[in-house]
C-alpha cells in the first residue's frame, strides 16, 4: 500500500466531483493530509465534511497575490508541504475562430498560467527551505489527441507537457520531482452538460465511448485518477521525472475505433 502518512499535500480545484475530488479521495485513503484549494466556496464547505481534517482555503489560482495568500495560510497551519498537484482547470468547446480573446485568455490563465505560479511559489519554498518534494499536473488525454471544438482547451493541455518536462530539468538539482497525469474521458454526471454541446444524448455518446473508443469496456472513475497521482507523490516513483502517464483506458493505442475493425 502506498504510505503517504504525514505527507502534506496541497491539490488546486480539489473539492469537485470530478478528477479534483478523485485525486483528493484517494490521498486520503493513503493516509495524506490535504490543503483542498477551490475557487467555489460551496464544494468548499462540503470538502471540509467530507475529507476529515483537510485545510479548505478559497482563492482563485490564476492570480499570483492569491497562490500567494494560499500558500502562506497553508505554510501557517501545517507548517512544510510536501506535495502540489496542479489540478484546476476550465473547459471550452467552441472552434477556434469563435472563441474571444476573453475566453482565450481565462482558459490560458487557469489551465497553464496557474499551474506555472503554484509550481513556482511552491518549489521556490522548497529550495529555500532545502527540502525535496513533488510536484503533479493534470493535463488531458487533448494533450495527445483532440477533436473539432477544442483547439484552445488542447493547447493549454499540450503546453503542460511542456512545462512538466521542462520544471523536471531545472527542479531535478533541487530533489524536486515533476510528473504529469493525462486522464481520458472520466466519468461523472457533470460531464453531460459539456457533452451537450455537441449531441443531443450525452449518456448515449457516454456509453458509445466507453464501449468503442478505449480498449478497456469500463468508464475510468475520478479515484483511478487519483491512485496514479498518489503513486507519484510517494517514494515507489522516485525515479520518475518528466513523464506524462496517461490513464485512459488504452484510448491513445487506438488506431481506429474498435467497431472501425472488428
Amino acid at each position: 500500500m502506498i504510505d503517504l502518512q504525514g505527507k502534506n499535500i496541497l491539490v488546486t480545484g480539489g473539492a469537485g466531483t470530478g478528477v479534483g475530488g478523485g485525486v483528493s479521495e484517494a490521498l486520503q485513503e493513503q493516509g495524506a493530509n490535504l490543503i483542498i484549494i477551490d475557487i467555489d466556496s460551496t464544494k468548499l464547505q462540503r470538502a471540509q465534511k467530507q475529507y476529515l481534517n483537510a485545510l479548505c482555503i478559497h482563492a482563485d489560482v490564476s492570480k499570483v497575490v492569491e497562490v500567494e495568500r494560499m500558500f502562506q495560510i497553508a505554510y501557517n497551519e501545517v507548517g512544510t508541504l510536501h506535495g502540489l498537484v496542479n489540478n484546476a482547470g476550465v473547459g471550452l468547446s467552441k472552434e477556434a475562430h469563435e472563441v474571444t480573446e476573453a475566453e482565450y485568455d481565462r482558459l490560458m490563465d487557469v489551465n497553464l498560467k496557474a499551474y506555472w505560479l503554484c509550481a513556482k511559489t511552491f518549489a521556490n519554498y522548497l529550495i529555500k527551505h532545502k527540502s525535496s518534494g513533488n510536484i503533479v499536473n493534470i493535463s488531458s488525454i487533448h494533450a495527445h489527441s483532440t477533436t473539432a471544438r477544442y483547439a484552445i482547451y488542447s493547447s493549454s493541455k499540450n503546453a503542460i507537457i511542456g512545462l512538466t518536462m521542462g520544471m523536471a530539468l531545472d527542479f531535478g538539482k533541487y530533489g524536486i520531482r515533476v510528473n504529469s497525469v493525462a486522464p481520458g474521458y472520466v466519468h461523472a454526471e457533470q460531464n453531460f452538460d459539456l457533452i451537450s454541446t455537441w449531441t443531443d444524448d450525452p449518456k448515449g455518446w457516454a456509453e458509445e465511448y466507453k464501449r468503442d473508443h478505449q480498449v478497456i469496456d469500463r468508464f475510468i472513475e475520478p479515484i483511478d485518477v487519483g491512485r496514479v497521482v498518489a503513486f507519484l507523490l510517494s517514494d515507489y516513483s522516485r525515479a520518475i521525472t518528466g513523464q506524462q502517464i496517461y490513464v485512459d483506458q488504452g484510448t491513445t493505442r487506438l488506431l481506429f475505433s474498435r467497431s472501425f475493425v472488428p
